[in-house]
């Protein structure tokens, strides 16, 4: 080797060259939904993704012009795999059981693949542009089209609309994966969840609701300022995300005349977050005591908190999402009690799961709890009340996902 091929083997300086990885792509995507997925999409900046990767901001800019490019591009890819995935599934010339195996299998691979993605596209997807969304939209639709079709060979005798719960049903026990870091073996999680959504699939369903049987939610008086706050926040929370909703919308969406009336109840907008948080925390932990107490067994106690638990969802609908949607906004000195009392509340749940399936172990049984809480909450979102999805339906299909 002659002195100027030495050169440029290892710099001007003397130092090696760092040569730029073939696969940088895929690496600032990876990186940028993990970011994305602590801290949400507004939380994080191009410079943070950067410094993560151990790269300069000119050097993300020539992959990406703007964090918003970075963000379509990875939501609407993930939409994509779980498209081919379902689609790759329809074309085996196989049973239709099997077929339908097939299709979880994919979509429990592209789940756990893409695992900070996917918990994007559930609870950040609404920060895509209009016409991005539209494409986002389409290719989930196009997906549960997948899953009605392969019911529908196996269930002729359910409605389009029943077809259609059970598939958002079955999506949502699988996308509960992103909800949530616990950690199993990718073939346990494929029999795991994909036992789970076997068993939606082949059970009778209870008659539909009835107009009186639907919940109603209780209105809070105008005079109840600190109750309405809350609500109101939660609402446009959830409606437009909590970084585009200022103090001044809070406070015209509650009836007071100015922004400064609120600091009367609430020390700022993220202290009105974290006391939603709470509420929806403290809700879930503190039915599990009495529930016990109350009942014989731990089946009896499931009982009682599973029909808790889906009241809770449908009365309060926005602040469920919210409570997923929004955590990276909540102000650090709370995350840490919050986070403990979600793995307390999950933990006493799996333990009256392991009570009722001794052969499942305790990360087994966690993992079915939150897909069983995801299938609700997606459930709620999706059906509202539609007496197709009445309260006593997404019990009995909350029992079927944990009890099997």
């Amino acid at each position: 080797m002659n002195v100027s091929e030495s050169r440029g083997a290892r710099g001007v300086a003397g130092a090696e060259v760092r040569r730029r990885p073939k696969n940088r792509r895929a690496q600032i995507a990876a990186s940028s939904a993990v970011a994305f997925g602590a801290a949400g999409y507004h939380g994080v900046s191009m410079e943070d993704i950067a410094t993560g990767l151990g790269i300069s901001s000119a050097a993300l800019y020539r992959h990406y012009p703007s964090k918003y490019a970075l963000f379509r591009e990875e939501l609407l890819r993930v939409g994509q795999a779980f498209t081919a995935s379902v689609e790759v599934a329809a074309q085996d010339p196989l049973p239709a059981a099997q077929r339908l195996r097939h299709m979880l299998t994919g979509l429990i691979g592209a789940t756990v693949e893409n695992r900070a993605t996917v918990r994007l596209v559930r609870w950040e997807g609404r920060y895509l542009e209009p016409a991005d969304r539209v494409v986002l939209d389409e290719q989930q639709s196009s997906v549960l089209v997948a899953l009605d079709e392969q019911l529908a060979l196996l269930r002729p005798e359910l409605t389009t609309a029943e077809l259609r719960m059970i598939s958002t049903a079955i999506l949502g026990v699988i996308t509960s994966v992103a909800d949530h870091h616990a950690a199993l073996p990718v073939r346990t999680v494929n029999r795991l969840l994909g036992a789970a959504c076997m068993a939606l699939t082949d059970s009778e369903l209870p008659p539909a609701a009835t107009v009186s049987e639907l919940g109603t939610r209780a209105q809070i008086p105008d005079s109840f300022k600190h109750e309405l706050l809350l609500r109101k926040a939660v609402e446009l929370f959830h409606l437009r995300g909590y970084p585009n909703v200022s103090v001044e919308d809070i406070a015209s969406a509650a009836g007071l005349s100015a922004a400064s009336a609120v600091y009367r109840f609430y020390r700022g907008k993220s202290d009105i977050l974290a006391a939603a948080f709470r509420r929806a925390a403290d809700r879930v932990s503190g039915a599990i005591g009495p529930a016990v107490a109350s009942t014989p067994d731990s089946g009896a106690a499931l009982g009682v908190l599973i029909e808790q638990f889906v009241a809770d969802t449908f009365d309060e609908r926005a602040l469920a999402v919210v409570y997923y949607a929004e955590f990276g906004h909540v102000p650090a000195e709370e995350r840490a009690v919050l986070r403990n009392i979600q793995r307390l509340s999950v933990q006493e749940w799996a333990r009256l799961v392991r009570d009722m399936r001794p052969e499942l172990s305790a990360a087994e049984a966690r993992f079915l709890v939150h897909a069983a809480f995801a299938m609700v909450i997606d459930l709620g979102q999706g059906f509202g009340d539609d007496p197709i999805a009445g309260r006593a339906r997404v019990g009995f299909l909350m029992r079927r996902v944990l009890l099997g």
